[in-house]
């Protein structure tokens, strides 16, 4: 493959990344807002990791020794998530990419084509890892005093995985796909990822890796922590760089094996790579072009006619469990809970400097604002872009009798309930497990219907005021100037739904600490809140909700 060649295969990501961030080759102020954030986020992330590194390496030996071993961790977690991910986007990239009808009708062999969307995947799918993996590991250099040549190794080591990881997963999904059809690989390859991302943030909460560090409990961990001491696995590419970085930094030395092994080891998968791709790309992307196979008879249905309603939460719903993307998010929403409650339970109530009751109640009250939290970001992600994914389809919705008014409803009812639900599982199975009763059960309740159903209004209202019925996908409203002022706007709601209630809260769970029961002036401040808060919340919502019907009815002709 000449020079020329792969320059004009490439040319065309190189002109996308320049256009992003330049335009008539003046900065654009979004980059250089973009590029100020960024900076702000890694520079936080490197403090964090240096305030909680110095902590484990001032637990004496048994700390040094744990936070090394969480750095190889780190290494091999890193590398498997590179996998992962560069199996998924291969599969787009190479195989399902909307330019693939230009460049195969080309005469461009098999094996550049791999060079290029080696290049591109690496980039597309490491980029993050990487920058955000430096300023971690950057911490532990600092904490150990490993010296300026640290840093130039932990480059070269973290761009030397990024290709490894890359080059195996490239290689491994082209030979899957000589056997099985590229959207089913894809589905698959994605569906493993989010499974071993799942189980692996469960374990790492089940193991409450905060008592390793807790003095009481060193006696417990000595046998495990000296197993813990010995190098990672010597098979896996991760780990040579965990052990490579592991040696320089507690001995200033560095294995030249393992150095080779970093550097030689991406050139020798791209070679084998594009053998892959001269053999098996024809018949794979032959098996990409077919279909998911299966039939379907077309039958008279008897419930043609039906209320609105009804159909319309069934569109709801297919159009949800059509697209893996969307509802496959559900496992790692069910797992965030299982963390989410199991947090509670594992809480160290007994070493509390408050009595029991008193901090049981204020972690309870705090607990609705983290709630409020969660239903915010799901409805951002999930209710705010609804009404614009209707896409072209929405004109056959507009040109029905159906009033626009009525349709939101039926679409706020059709996430209202799940969200509701989800709502009053986190707050009454926390409160449960913190032995919460009486008018803090009440409050959190009851603020937490409040708040759900106001911010998934909320979320209807603005997604019709900033619908975007041109977007590709769901996801990409997300990033959107409407949802970052739907989630600025909501989350100031709750805070004032939640304040307002502070002051008589405060005193009525006073007076049942102290004799366990309310009076009935106890009584009339709750309801005195719970009006206030409701017409709060209701006249927002109606604000948003009616907004938003307007925005529709003017945006159709």
């Amino acid at each position: 493959m000449t020079k020329s060649l792969f320059h004009t295969l490439i040319s065309p990501f190189l002109h996308t990344a320049r256009n992003h961030l330049f335009r008539q080759k003046r900065l654009r102020p979004r980059s250089v807002g973009l590029f100020c954030c960024g900076t702000a986020l890694l520079v936080a992330l490197y403090l964090v990791s240096l305030k909680v590194v110095a902590y484990f390496h001032g637990q004496s030996e048994l700390g040094i020794i744990l936070s090394l071993k969480i750095y190889q961790m780190a290494w091999i977690v890193m590398f498997a998530m590179l996998i992962f991910s560069s199996m998924v986007s291969a599969v787009s990239t190479i195989y399902l990419s909307q330019d693939n009808e230009i460049i195969f009708s080309a005469p461009v062999s098999p094996s550049a084509i791999y060079a290029m969307r080696y290049v591109t995947t690496t980039a597309y799918t490491s980029w993050m890892m990487v920058l955000f993996s430096l300023p971690v590991f950057m911490a532990y250099g600092r904490i150990f005093q490993a010296g300026i040549l640290y840093y130039p190794l932990l480059l070269i080591t973290v761009l030397a995985i990024a290709f490894i990881a890359n080059g195996f997963g490239m290689g491994i999904t082209v030979l899957l796909i000589r056997f099985f059809p590229a959207r089913r690989t894809r589905d698959i390859v994605f569906y493993l990822f989010l499974c071993f991302g799942i189980f692996l943030y469960i374990m790492l909460r089940m193991l409450r890796p905060e008592e390793l560090v807790n003095p009481n409990s060193y006696g417990h961990f000595v046998e495990y922590l000296a197993a813990m001491s010995r190098p990672a696995g010597p098979w896996v590419p991760g780990a040579w760089a965990a052990n490579l970085l592991t040696g320089y930094l507690t001995e200033r030395v560095i294995d030249r094996l393992l150095v080779s092994l970093l550097l030689t080891t991406p050139v020798s998968l791209f070679f084998l790579g594009q053998w892959a791709m001269d053999v098996f790309f024809l018949s794979g992307y032959s098996k990409s072009q077919e279909s998911f196979g299966g039939s379907r008879r077309f039958r008279k249905r008897k419930e043609l006619l039906g209320g609105a309603r009804q159909w319309i939460f069934r569109k709801e719903l297919k159009t949800f469990l059509r697209d893996s993307a969307e509802w496959s998010q559900l496992f790692m929403i069910a797992a965030l809970v299982i963390v989410y409650l199991y947090s509670f339970k594992a809480l160290p109530l007994e070493r509390s400097f408050m009595q029991k009751e008193y901090i049981t109640n204020l972690i309870s009250f705090l607990n609705i604002g983290l709630t409020g939290f969660i239903i915010i970001s799901l409805s951002a992600r999930f209710v705010y872009p609804s009404v614009g994914g209707e896409s072209g389809s929405f004109y056959i919705i507009a040109a029905s009798p159906l009033p626009m008014s009525r349709f939101l409803f039926y679409k706020f009812l059709f996430y209202a309930i799940p969200f509701t639900f989800l709502s009053l599982l986190l707050v009454t199975v926390s409160d449960y497990l913190l032995e919460i009763s009486g008018p803090m059960w009440w409050f959190s309740v009851l603020s937490s219907i409040i708040i759900t159903w106001t911010v998934v209004a909320m979320a209807i209202g603005f997604g019709s005021m900033f619908a975007d019925f041109k977007a590709e996908n769901r996801a990409a409203a997300q990033g959107s100037l409407g949802a970052i002022f739907f989630l600025f706007t909501a989350m100031a709601l709750q805070m004032v739904i939640i304040a307002i209630g502070v002051e008589p809260l405060y005193w009525i769970i006073r007076r049942w600490l102290a004799d366990g029961r309310m009076s009935l002036l106890d009584w009339g401040l709750m309801g005195g809140w719970f009006i206030l808060a409701v017409f709060i919340g209701g006249s927002c919502a109606f604000y948003f909700f009616k907004k938003g019907v307007r925005s529709l009815e003017r945006s159709v002709p």
